[in-house]
């Protein structure tokens, strides 16, 4: 039996154009000799749809874009595995995350999701019935019996999943339908990325092989939704565990393998962690632009190495006649921030605007628009913040006026203590950096020169100079941060890792540890005022770290309970 991979890019919402998605790549399949096509999780709609699925309707026409793909099976003499919601069979007028089998131009079989994620950035309980156990079992098709799951199921066992708290006790679906008498499994996925989590995903599909000794088969989407980016890794493992087709990540793929005669194990080499999150926030990008309608997007060029990065992404997402840049210096700015921010852009083939802001910055300075106080302050935080919003409200024009988004530069270090201006660096449509720390900026544009492109795209300057707002007087970031190595640290002791302040002590001085908890608490408010970003590690800013924003905690009370 000959299976086709269909590694495919579903928009969320668009049921007709991800019914044609498909549609096309079944024909491919069916015209290259396979059997059975498999695509992914919620293929018809696209993951995640979140609250379309509350939409009257919504459902009924997914229902109907399987019964037209169920025609397609039979006009093509091809089964298909078809991810969709569903209400068909479903109790009480909910809806269910389903799989089904269309052959012969019907719908043979259809399997319900059991595990239903309700943690990070998951909340399918919220929409989905989970299945019930007894009805898990596998679909026949021309002589094989398939072990079809979907997503989480895959999962059960794994730290860090809602289902294994009490008092919750779900049975492992992939046992159940080994069970039931499955001679291969089949897991279709929509499995955001995570730095590293590919090779997690691939280990804990060989721990299923090492219990069952049968193929797995395991189909992820790709491409970007929102803060989510879909690394696809669509991989076939054979019975004794051993990879022996990979699909390649972060791009829409349709591959096709033998069941009967599968090929040897292949072996590559794990990609770098720098080349996985620069793919991830490049297909991010480019999906949340194209499917947003945006062809252009513009941000400002400071000769920093946050611009530098953000330009860097936009121009291999978009192509950089579409990428925008705007100098913005002030009086406070360096002549080689400026050299350096013209060098990238050339480099780049962007284009670069230079807006000089002293003028208006002098017209704001005036008596009637800040008052005596600012003025007798001139180099204080507000006026510093005033130049952030200058540079804010010119590339907001830029944006109005020609459609462009607008890119936020801000790196999640800065994200994480404050250290960004509202309406100002954090002005835009997309922070395409937000869930980097600064230790990470600076690895990925090493990485650029020394690896992706093998020569100096972003310029020395930029990378190996001492990072700077340029706001104030011979102003550097540590003037008023930790060393970035010591700060991103604490900070991903606190974030990643949810660590305690004694904990963290134990590295860090105790001072340090407590102003960053202290930064990290107050500035909630300001990060729900940021632009979506794209998830790459386990707690991003965002919706899946759910934090209060009106809240008082004092850092050591649990501390003094211990």
């Amino acid at each position: 039996m000959k299976v086709a991979l269909a590694q495919l890019n579903p928009t969320v919402g668009d049921v007709v154009g991800n019914t044609d998605l498909i549609e096309g790549a079944a024909r491919t399949a069916a015209a290259a000799g396979a059997d059975l096509f498999v695509c992914s999780e919620l293929a018809v709609c696209g993951y995640p749809p979140k609250d379309l699925l509350l939409r009257e309707g919504f459902t009924a026409a997914c229902d109907r874009a399987v019964q037209r793909l169920a025609k397609l099976s039979g006009e093509l003499g091809v089964g298909l595995l078809v991810g969709h919601p569903t209400s068909w069979n479903v109790p009480n007028g909910r809806i269910a995350n389903a799989c089904s089998l269309l052959a012969d131009g019907m719908v043979r079989g259809t399997v319900h999701k059991l595990l239903l994620p309700n943690y990070d950035v998951f909340d399918e309980e919220r929409y989905f019935r989970p299945a019930a156990t007894e009805d898990i079992r596998p679909l026949e098709f021309r002589g094989r019996r398939l072990g079809v799951h979907i997503c989480e199921d895959a999962w059960w066992g794994e730290p860090d999943t809602f289902y294994h708290t009490e008092p919750r006790q779900l049975p492992d679906p992939v046992s159940l339908l080994m069970q039931a008498g499955a001679d291969i499994l089949i897991n279709v996925s929509a499995s955001p990325f995570e730095a590293r989590k590919p090779l997690r995903r691939e280990g804990i599909l060989k721990r299923h092989v090492a219990r069952h000794r049968v193929p797995f088969l395991f189909v992820n989407q790709v491409g970007g939704n929102d803060d989510l980016v879909f690394d696809g890794h669509s991989v076939v493992l054979n019975q004794h565990g051993e990879t022996v087709r990979a699909l390649d990540g972060f791009r829409q793929m349709l591959d096709i393998i033998d069941l009967d005669h599968l090929p040897p194990a292949v072996s590559a080499p794990a990609p770098a962690d720098e080349a996985q999150l620069l793919d991830a926030l490049i297909l991010g990008l480019h999906d949340y632009m194209a499917k947003s309608g945006f062809t252009g997007c513009v941000l400002g060029l400071s000769g920093g190495v946050d611009s530098a990065l953000a330009a860097y992404i936009a121009a291999k997402a978009i192509g950089p006649e579409n990428v925008h840049g705007i100098l913005m210096p002030s009086r406070y700015s360096s002549p080689h921030s400026v050299s350096d921010a013209l060098a990238l852009a050339e480099r780049l083939g962007i284009d670069a605007e230079e807006v000089a802001i002293d003028a208006v910055h002098q017209a704001y300075e005036s008596l009637a628009v800040v008052g005596p106080e600012l003025l007798s302050k001139p180099t204080g935080l507000p006026e510093q913040n005033l130049q952030a919003r200058i540079r804010g409200a010119i590339v907001m024009l830029r944006s109005n006026h020609h459609g462009w988004i607008a890119l936020a530069t801000g790196n999640k270090s800065e994200l994480a203590v404050g250290y960004c201006t509202l309406y100002g660096d954090m002005a835009g449509g997309f922070a395409v950096l937000s869930d980097l720390f600064k230790r990470d900026v600076y690895a990925l544009c090493r990485y650029i020169n020394e690896v992706r492109e093998g020569r100096e795209v972003i310029p020395a300057g930029i990378v190996d100079k001492a990072p700077s707002a340029e706001l104030a007087p011979d102003q550097f970031d540590q003037d008023s941060l930790p060393p970035y190595p010591i700060l991103d640290g604490i900070l991903d002791g606190l974030i990643e890792e949810e660590r305690s302040i004694s904990t963290l002590c134990q590295s860090y001085p105790r001072e340090t540890v407590e102003w960053v908890a202290r930064k990290l608490d107050q500035n909630e408010y300001k990060r729900r005022q940021m632009p979506p970003g794209i998830k790459l590690s386990p707690r991003a800013f965002g919706t899946g770290r759910r934090m209060p924003m009106a809240a008082r905690y004092r850092i050591n009370e649990l501390e003094a309970e211990s």
